[in-house]
C-alpha cells in the first residue's frame, strides 16, 4: 500500500529534479508520492542492473560517476542495509559499510559534478547518542559509546566531500518511525492485537518517535529551509517511555499490555540489538526543525497512533 500525504502549501509546485536512493523502505515508500504530488522529477538510485528509465544504477561498495548524478536540485540519501536481525559480525559489517561506503561513494561522486545540487538530505539516526538515561538530547550532544553510535559517527562524516564542495548538506537522525506500512511498529503490532503485549525491561527507557507523516514534512522542511545544515533530530517533540507507548498502544488497540518482555529475554532473543534499540534510553528535542518554524502534525502519540491505525 502506497500513502501520498498532502500538505497545506502543496500548490506550491517545484518542477527540479531530485534524485533518492533507498526508495523501497517505509520512508521511501511514503516520501516519493508527495515529492510527486509537488511537482518533481523523481530520478531513483537502484542497485538492480540495468537500471530503468527514472533510474541511476549503482553500487554502494563501489565509487560512482559524477556525471550520472550530476544536474539534481537535491538529492535524498535513505539506503542502508536493515539494522533488523541478529548482530553478527557479518551483519555488522554489512550495516556500517553500506552506510558509509555508499554515502561516502555519493558525496564524493556530488562533489567532483559539474551541477552539483543544491542540498544533500543524508540519512543518520538517534542511534548516535547512545544509551543516555534521563539526559535530554539535542543536535549539539555528545555522540555515545556503542557500535549504533559508532556507526552513525562515521555515516555522518562520510558526507563531509559534499559539505567541503559548498553543496548545503543535513544529516536526518530518525527516531523510531511510526508507518503503517513497515517498520518497527509494524512488528510490534501482532503481539499486541493478540493481546500478548507489554513493556520491555524495566519500561522506564526513553522512545523519541515520529509520525511518518511528520518525517515525510520535516524532510520537505528541509529541502526548503536553506538554514538548516549539518544533524537534524527528526522526531516528535513530546518522546515517551517504553512502558507508556506500550500502555497507549495496547489502548489505542482495545487490547490489555499486560505480557512485558524481561530485558534478559530480548537480548537472548536479539542480542547486542536489543540493547542499542530496545532497552537503550534516547530523550532526544527536534530542536532545529522547532527553531526554523516546522509545525508537527502529530505531537503527541495517542493521536498519531489513531490516525495510523484507524
Amino acid at each position: 500500500m502506497v500513502i501520498c500525504y498532502i500538505y497545506p502549501d502543496m500548490a506550491a509546485v517545484n518542477s527540479s529534479r531530485i534524485l533518492v536512493s533507498g526508495v523501497s523502505g517505509p520512508i521511501g515508500e511514503a516520501l516519493l508520492p508527495s515529492l510527486k504530488a509537488r511537482g518533481y522529477t523523481i530520478t531513483r538510485l537502484v542497485r538492480d542492473q540495468p537500471a530503468g528509465d527514472g533510474q541511476v544504477f549503482w553500487n554502494p561498495a563501489q565509487p560512482l560517476s559524477p556525471q550520472s548524478v550530476s544536474g539534481f536540485e537535491a538529492v535524498i540519501h535513505l539506503a542502508g542495509e536493515t539494522i533488523v536481525g541478529r548482530w553478527t559480525k557479518a551483519k555488522k559489517a554489512r550495516i556500517r559499510d553500506s552506510r558509509v561506503l555508499g554515502t561516502r561513494h555519493l558525496a564524493e561522486a556530488l562533489a567532483k559534478a559539474t551541477q552539483p545540487p543544491r542540498v544533500l538530505i543524508s540519512a543518520s539516526a538517534i542511534g548516535y547518542y547512545g544509551d543516555r538515561g534521563e539526559e535530554i538530547l539535542q543536535e549539539d550532544s555528545r555522540s555515545g559509546t556503542d557500535f549504533l553510535s559508532e556507526v552513525c559517527r562515521e555515516w555522518e562524516a562520510a558526507s563531509q566531500p559534499a559539505v567541503d564542495a559548498g553543496i548545503r548538506t543535513v544529516q536526518t537522525r530518525f527516531g523510531l518511525a511510526l508507518s503503517p506500512t513497515g517498520g518497527a511498529l509494524q512488528k510490534m503490532l501482532l503481539p499486541f492485537r493478540m493481546g500478548l503485549g507489554g513493556k520491555i525491561g524495566s519500561g522506564r527507557q526513553w522512545w523519541s518517535w515520529i509520525d511518518v507523516k511528520d518525517l515525510v514534512g520535516a524532510i520537505h522542511h528541509v529541502l526548503r529551509s536553506d538554514l538548516l545544515r549539518g544533524p537534524v533530530n527528526l522526531v516528535a517533540p513530546k518522546p515517551v517511555r517504553n512502558d507508556e507507548f506500550s500502555k497507549i498502544l495496547a489502548t489505542v488497540l482495545s487490547r490489555p499490555s499486560i505480557f512485558p518482555m524481561p530485558a534478559f529475554a530480548a537480548r537472548l532473543a536479539l542480542g547486542q540489538m536489543a540493547d542499542e534499540l530496545l532497552l537503550a534510553s534516547q530523550q532526544v528535542e527536534p530542536a532545529k526543525l522547532i527553531a526554523t518554524g516546522y509545525s508537527f502534525q502529530h505531537a503527541d502519540l495517542k493521536p498519531a497512533l489513531e490516525a495510523i491505525l484507524q
